[in-house]
């Protein structure tokens, strides 16, 4: 009776074992497609932000603010008060 249990006991174990091998192999498969994803997400935001770059450049262009802000706030830096 004791073998039996025994027994028992290690095919469940076994059986826990496969189960838990099975899901950590699906969960690795999805870790994997996630992180396939995040990085599609992210190089389409850095383009995104590429073109929207661009486009501020464009318009200060158009607008006859050739300057951006930045450099024109360290040319203001520059010059001597009087």
């Amino acid at each position: 009776m004791r073998e039996e249990k025994s027994m028992s006991d290690f095919k469940s174990i076994v059986e826990r074992l496969r189960g838990l091998e099975a899901e950590r192999r699906n969960l690795l498969l999805e870790v994997e497609e996630l992180k396939k994803m995040a990085e599609s997400k992210a190089e389409a935001l850095e383009s995104e932000v590429g073109m929207l770059r661009e486009e501020v450049k464009s318009l200060r262009v158009l607008l006859g603010a050739e300057v951006p802000e930045v450099e024109e706030e360290q040319q203001q830096k520059r010059k001597p008060h009087k």
